[in-house]
C-alpha cells in the first residue's frame, strides 16, 4: 500500500474542528451550575444576609436597664440593722435610658451601610471568581480532550510507518542508525499522550469543584468573547476589587465620625419609684445624667488622629488596588494579543508549511529520493503542529473569558 494514502486521513483526523462530545455539560451550563452549586457562593450570600439584617440595630438606642435598690438603710445608731425602723429607709425601682448623641448614632448607620456594600462587593467578586473557575475549567477539559483524540488517531496512523523500519533495515533501504530516530520521536509522543491524559484529569477534577458534577464531560463549541478594550476600562469603577476597597473607605470614614461625635455629649434619664413606711408615702425620683468631655486633649482628640489616619489609609489602599487593577487588565490584554498573534501564525504559516512538507517527503518517498525516517519526521512534525495550533487556541479562549468575566461588567 502506497504511503501516500496515509497523509489525508492523517489530516482529517487531526482536524481543529472538535470531536463529537457526548458530555451533558456546555460552556453556558457549566458556569450555570457552578453559579447554583458552589460553596463560597453561599457563603457570600449568608454574609449579605448577616449585614442587612445588622442595619436596622444600628444607631438604635441602647436597651434600658432595671434598676432595684434600698435607699437609707441604717448601719449605724439605736435603729442600726433594721429595715423598718427608720422612716427614711425605702425600697426603690427604676428605669435608666442612655442615650448616645446623634452624631454616635448616624456614624453606626453609616457603618452598617458601609458594611453591607463591602458584602455586596465580596459577593460579586465570589461570583466572578466562581465564573472564572468554572469557565477555564471547561476551557481546559474541552481543548485536552481535543488534543489527546488528535494525538490518538496521529499514533493510529503513524503506527504502520514505525512497523515499517525494521523491514526497512533489513531490506537495506536504511542504515540502522536510521531506525533510532522515529524510535525516539514515538516515545516522545508517547509521552505527550501521558501528559495530555494527566491534564483531561486535572481539567475534569476543576470542572467537578465548581459544578459538583461527577466526572463531567463537556459539550458544544468553546466561547467566543470579544476583548473591548475602551469598555474593560470604563468597567473598572465598577469592579468589585475596587467596591470594595470604596466600602472599607466608607467604614473607616464612619469610624472618624464615631470618634468625632465622641466629643459632644451623651445624655441619660432615669425615673424611679421608691417605697417607704406608710406614715410618710412614697416618693418619685427622676434625673438626667451629662457626661462631658472636657479632656478631649488626652481622649478624645488621639482617637480622632488614629481614626483619621486609618481612613487615609484606606483611600491610599483604594488607589494602589485601582492601579493594580488597571496593570493587571493592561497586561492581560498585552498577554492576549501576543497569544493571538502566536495562534494565527501557527494556523497561517507553520500548520501549512508543516503540511506541505510532509506531502512533498511522502512524494519524494513514492519517488525514491526520500527515505521512510523522513517521511516519519515531516509527518510527526505536521502533526505536532496541529497540536500547538490547539494548544494556541486554548490559550486564546482561555484569555477571553478570563479577562471579560473578571473586568467585565456585571452584564
Amino acid at each position: 500500500m502506497s504511503i501516500i494514502r496515509w497523509l489525508p486521513p492523517l489530516a482529517a483526523a487531526t482536524c481543529l474542528a472538535s470531536p463529537a462530545a457526548a458530555g451533558p455539560l456546555t460552556y453556558d451550563q457549566a458556569l450555570k451550575q457552578a453559579l447554583a452549586d458552589a460553596p463560597g457562593l453561599k457563603a457570600a450570600r449568608l454574609q449579605v444576609q448577616a449585614a442587612r439584617a445588622a442595619l436596622p440595630a444600628a444607631g438604635a438606642l441602647p436597651d434600658p436597664r432595671l434598676t432595684a435598690g434600698v435607699d437609707n438603710f441604717p448601719v449605724s445608731g439605736p435603729n442600726a440593722g433594721r429595715f423598718g425602723a427608720d422612716f427614711m429607709t425605702m425600697t426603690k425601682v427604676g428605669v435608666m435610658q442612655n442615650v448616645p448623641n446623634g452624631g454616635r448614632r448616624r456614624a453606626a448607620v453609616q457603618g452598617a451601610q458601609a458594611a453591607i456594600s463591602q458584602a455586596d462587593a465580596e459577593r460579586e467578586a465570589a461570583v466572578r471568581a466562581v465564573k472564572v473557575g468554572a469557565a477555564l475549567a471547561w476551557i481546559d477539559l474541552a481543548y485536552a480532550e481535543r488534543r489527546l483524540a488528535v494525538l490518538d488517531e496521529v499514533l493510529k496512523t503513524l503506527t504502520p510507518l514505525w512497523d515499517a523500519q525494521p523491514s526497512g533495515v533489513a531490506a537495506g533501504r536504511l542504515r540502522p542508525g536510521q531506525a533510532l530516530a522515529p524510535t525516539q520521536a514515538r516515545a516522545a509522543l508517547e509521552d505527550r499522550r501521558s501528559e495530555l491524559i494527566a491534564a483531561v484529569g486535572r481539567a475534569r477534577a476543576e470542572l467537578t469543584r465548581w459544578t459538583g458534577e461527577i466526572a463531567p464531560e463537556v459539550a458544544g463549541d468553546p466561547p467566543h468573547y470579544v476583548i473591548d478594550e475602551t469598555a474593560l476600562h470604563a468597567s473598572l469603577e465598577q469592579n468589585p476589587t475596587l467596591l470594595a476597597s470604596r466600602a472599607l473607605a466608607e467604614r473607616a470614614e464612619a469610624e472618624v465620625a464615631s470618634a468625632r461625635a465622641a466629643k459632644r455629649p451623651d445624655w441619660s434619664w432615669e425615673v424611679a419609684y421608691a417605697r417607704r413606711d406608710p406614715m410618710f408615702g412614697d416618693m418619685v425620683s427622676a434625673g438626667v445624667t451629662l457626661s462631658l468631655p472636657i479632656f478631649a486633649s488626652t481622649r478624645q482628640d488621639p482617637l480622632i488622629a488614629a481614626r483619621s489616619a486609618e481612613a487615609s489609609k484606606a483611600l491610599a489602599q483604594r488607589e494602589d488596588a485601582h492601579r493594580t487593577l488597571a496593570a493587571q487588565l493592561d497586561g492581560d490584554l498585552a498577554d492576549h494579543v501576543a497569544h493571538h498573534e502566536q495562534w494565527r501564525r501557527v494556523l497561517d504559516t507553520v500548520l501549512p508549511a508543516a503540511q506541505d512538507r510532509a506531502a512533498l517527503e511522502t512524494q519524494s518517498y513514492a519517488a525514491g529520493r526520500a527515505s521512510l525516517a523522513d517521511v516519519l519526521d515531516a509527518m510527526t512534525a505536521f502533526a505536532d503542529a496541529k497540536l500547538s495550533a490547539l494548544e494556541r487556541e486554548a490559550m486564546v479562549m482561555r484569555d477571553g473569558a478570563r479577562i471579560v468575566l473578571t473586568y467585565g461588567s456585571v452584564q
